[in-house]
């Protein structure tokens, strides 16, 4: 249900989480949703933070408080998970998270008495699983994707001729980690409370290294070691739950244990009956000499897998490739090893950290003048009443995120300004595979840098193909739009 725009202090938090790249489309749910999360008070504050993360010091600057008043406000969100508490080179940090993953979830990871769990339960099934619009962005369309899938190790072939790199195994983002926590699962919390949950177990939703450390801090999730994650990985596979986690090679902070029956990226596959943007680098299988008994068609969580008659009448799988997410379920459920994984023939290589995507509603730099709401109203940029100071600024970089998104980042090489994408020498892949405004911009958001020579500095490849590249309009609005400067 579209929202009519009233320059609330509500509003002017939706423009904010516009900022991330996947955005949060408008609508009275979205907006019902942040009236319960936030006060009104609360909305007009956190409208005002910058996207990359920031000190107390910063915020008290930005909201023209005294420090002490600053520190209390951040802290009582970050205890909220509205927040996240990180630390930076010995320095306390915020950072205000995307809505997925992000304070969506964090909200219903526990059980809470603060908050009406019910009501909010049934905002998030409306906004996610009624309208599709956030979802489809998130999940569906092209573009760096939110998530990916990790392959269950036990259904990988023991041969050893499957190539299988380290940051495909959750077993070793688990081993890595940081700081681990455990916490209830969102999604199927959210179920519970409309009468829809499965069986499946509930407290197994796994976090990591910087979000793990602020939802640990504050009682959102319940600190384990590398040892008892694993046992409960195991748990987790034996449910048939599928893991997926954070699109990135190195500081993974989510990796979700997903039934096919309540959580959003699985029902969004089978929704839109495609695994275009979630799925691992392996796919599966059927045999020459399937049984037909169909248990593989039951356990698959995206039904990728149905029944089809053969010769003489005898049954066999078939394995549809737009919906097989190569999670290894159906093969650990074959009794008679007629379902194997192998690899896909692409191979996606995500990120080193993780590149927001691209999302729904694109448009060019060139129109950043004209908001979304005016373009839905039929308003033109220079219709009278423009709004002023910090929304203005957040339409500005509305448009910088989309002039962004209209820039692909596939792995792909592509013309952008006259640049064409340098191949990587052999055996080498580059982290960003595209010299983009969006991927330059992302890169430094990361690592909080705000200059170009810093980002050189920090890796930013200096090929022949990124020559000029700063002069890019597309990448000189960006960095405007973030850091407050032009160069």
């Amino acid at each position: 249900m579209a929202h009519h725009y009233s320059n609330s202090l509500y509003d002017r938090l939706a423009d904010r989480l516009n900022q991330f790249p996947q955005g949060a489309p408008l609508s009275d749910s979205l907006f019902a949703i942040l009236k319960i999360l936030f006060s009104e008070k609360e909305a007009g504050l956190v409208a005002q933070l910058p996207i990359k993360p920031f000190t107390v010091d910063r915020a008290a600057a930005i909201w023209k408080l005294d420090k002490a008043t600053a520190q209390n406000m951040l802290e009582d969100l970050a205890g909220r998970a509205m927040l996240l508490d990180m630390e930076q080179n010995g320095q306390q940090m915020f950072c205000l998270p995307p809505p997925m993953a992000g304070f969506f979830e964090f909200s219903m990871m526990r059980v809470r008495g603060d908050v009406n769990q019910k009501a909010l339960a049934e905002l998030y099934y409306q906004y996610l699983n009624v309208e599709e619009d956030f979802v489809k962005a998130l999940f569906v369309e092209n573009g760096t994707p939110l998530g990916r899938i990790f392959v269950q190790e036990a259904a990988l072939p023991q041969d050893g001729k499957l190539e299988v790199l380290d940051y495909e195994r959750a077993s070793h983002i688990i081993k890595t980690a940081s700081h681990i926590g455990v916490s209830m699962c969102y999604c199927r919390h959210k179920m519970q409370h409309l009468g829809r949950a499965c069986d499946a177990p509930m407290d197994i939703c796994m976090t990591f290294n910087t979000s793990a450390r602020s939802l640990i801090k504050y009682g959102h999730a319940r600190q384990v070691d590398a040892a008892e994650c694993l046992d409960l990985l195991a748990v987790a596979q034996g449910h048939n739950l599928v893991q997926f986690g954070e699109n990135a090679r190195e500081g993974v902070n989510f990796i979700c244990n997903c039934c096919g029956c309540c959580c959003e990226a699985l029902l969004a596959i089978k929704r839109f009956a495609i695994a275009r943007t979630i799925h691992s680098n392996f796919i599966a299988r059927a045999g020459n000499d399937c049984r037909g008994c169909g248990k593989c068609e039951k356990v698959c969580p995206v039904n990728a897998i149905h029944m089809e008659d053969g010769p003489a009448g005898k049954r066999f799988a078939f394995v549809d490739p737009e919906r097989c997410i190569g999670c290894g379920v159906c093969v650990r459920s074959c009794a008679f090893g007629q379902l194997t994984l192998e690899a896909r023939p692409e191979r996606h290589h995500p990120p080193q950290y993780r590149e927001p995507r691209g999302r729904h509603g694109r448009r060019t730099g060139h129109d950043q003048g004209t908001s979304r709401r005016q373009r839905r109203d039929g308003q033109s940029s220079d219709h009278g009443g423009g709004h002023r100071g910090d929304h203005e600024a957040s339409r500005r970089a509305e448009g910088a995120r989309r002039g962004a998104a209209q820039i692909p980042l596939s792995g792909k090489p592509h013309r952008q300004n006259g640049m064409t994408e340098a191949k990587a020498p052999k055996g080498q892949r580059a982290m960003l595979c595209e010299p983009s405004p969006a991927g330059l911009f992302f890169f430094m958001v990361a690592r909080g840098i705000g200059s170009t020579a810093q980002a050189l500095d920090a890796g930013w490849p200096r090929s022949p193909a990124r020559r000029g590249f700063f002069d890019n309009p597309g990448y000189t609005l960006l960095h405007s739009a973030a850091f407050g400067t032009s160069s």
